[in-house]
């Protein structure tokens, strides 16, 4: 069994990097909150739902139709995927 990890004795610094190059996120977002929050990341029709994964540090990886999609672009980067409601 693994120990537990404390968060708290971690910098900021050394908080940022958390999880960089192992963890990524899997969100279900609309194309137009997407494009507002990274804008001419790809040229998309707004109203659409966009499964997106997301690096560690927010930046976005992958663009997918399907959850499946985005999760197995994770698995294909060596990353762990988590889903976030």
């Amino acid at each position: 069994m693994t120990e537990p990890f404390d968060l708290h004795g971690l910098t900021r610094d050394e908080f940022v990097h958390l999880g960089e190059g192992a963890v990524a996120y899997v969100r279900k977002m609309k194309s137009d909150d997407l494009l507002a929050r990274y804008p001419g990341i790809a040229e998309i029709a707004p109203g659409l739902d966009v499964w997106t994964l997301f690096a560690a540090d927010g930046q976005p990886i992958l663009l997918a139709g399907e959850r499946e999609v985005a999760m197995a672009g994770a698995l294909r980067n060596y990353l762990t995927a988590v889903h976030v409601h």
